[in-house]
């Protein structure tokens, strides 16, 4: 017996139709997905986590999907980038989910998506290529910090991870997006199997800093995000961490490292001093679409 359609569904057809499609994203998908992998957000596992969306495929456009929106990662798979090959995929995408609303990640945003764009950002992406050179000062740092702390790597994000990530939110005003990603760690952490969280604990077995490190791509590592408390303070506990996150990567046979984005000028600073330079440009545009129905568009405003 079908299924009855719901007002929703008669009215914003794109819902059902997200459903239908997103199944036919597998294994094998996953796996030509990481194969081609070039920034962090083509990794599946830590989208799909943090944003509890289901990956699909447009052309060789990654895209995540859930209810009435749609993140689209305008970074091919194969192939350089085209804004006409982009505009192409995303009209394909939106035909196809008939989304709400889009987040469009990539180097350059469609002008038909500028048109529309209610929020921007510009950023830059950092990778660190291995193996590493390190200078003699970040060395002494090392041993410093090495002298004082135990490094440990699991797979928990506990409630004292997320006091060291409230500590740093309060003090360090960040951008919607980052914070955002840091209550997301929980959820995402309990849900991956290629999620890394490295730890420096002090001789009492107090938690003194974290990184965490997204390990799927074939290719690279990808630092998602880290911190330390300031109470008390342990020196260089953060280049110990990155250290240990280097030494991960080269016994695994990666060359690099993508160290996210720029952010603001601390972190910037942070990641040059460990190597890290800057190297393909991010553009994040949001997008809303209307539905004609101004109940349903009320309603969905709501529920997002």
């Amino acid at each position: 017996m079908a299924r009855k359609r719901s007002l929703f569904d008669r009215l914003w057809p794109g819902r059902a139709a997200n459903d239908r499609q997103s199944e036919v994203f597998g294994p094998q998908q996953e796996a030509y997905v990481l194969r081609h992998a070039g920034v962090p957000e083509h990794i599946p596992g830590l989208m799909a986590g943090v944003s509890a969306a289901a990956p699909c495929l447009v052309d060789d456009h990654l895209c995540f999907t859930k209810e009435n929106w749609l993140i689209f990662v305008g970074y091919p798979l194969e192939g350089p980038f085209s804004v006409e090959r982009c505009t192409a995929a995303v009209n394909r995408a939106v035909a196809q989910y008939h989304p709400r609303v889009i987040w469009f990640i990539g180097p350059q945003v469609p002008a038909e998506l500028a048109a529309r764009c209610c929020a921007r950002q510009t950023d830059v992406y950092y990778r660190l290529d291995l193996p590493v050179a390190l200078k003699p000062a970040l060395r002494r740092a090392i041993r410093a910090a090495a002298a004082n702390l135990t490094v440990r790597a699991g797979r928990a994000y506990k409630a004292e991870h997320v006091a060291l990530a409230d500590e740093l939110m309060a003090r360090t005003p960040l951008p919607a997006m980052v914070a955002g990603l840091y209550r997301a760690m929980p959820d995402y952490v309990a849900r991956s199997a290629t999620a890394t969280v490295l730890e420096a604990r002090t001789a009492t077995g107090a938690l003194a800093a974290f990184y965490v490190v997204e390990e799927a791509a074939p290719a690279f590592d990808v630092y998602v995000l880290a911190a330390y408390t300031r109470h008390p303070y342990v020196p260089h506990a953060s280049d110990l961490l990155c250290a240990a996150m280097i030494e991960r990567a080269q016994a695994a046979g990666k060359h690099l490292i993508h160290l996210g984005l720029g952010v603001n000028a601390g972190i910037r600073r942070f990641k040059e001093k460990w190597g890290g330079v800057p190297f393909l440009t991010y553009e994040f545009c949001e997008c809303r679409f209307y539905s004609g129905h101004p109940m349903v568009d009320l309603l969905l405003e709501w529920k997002l």
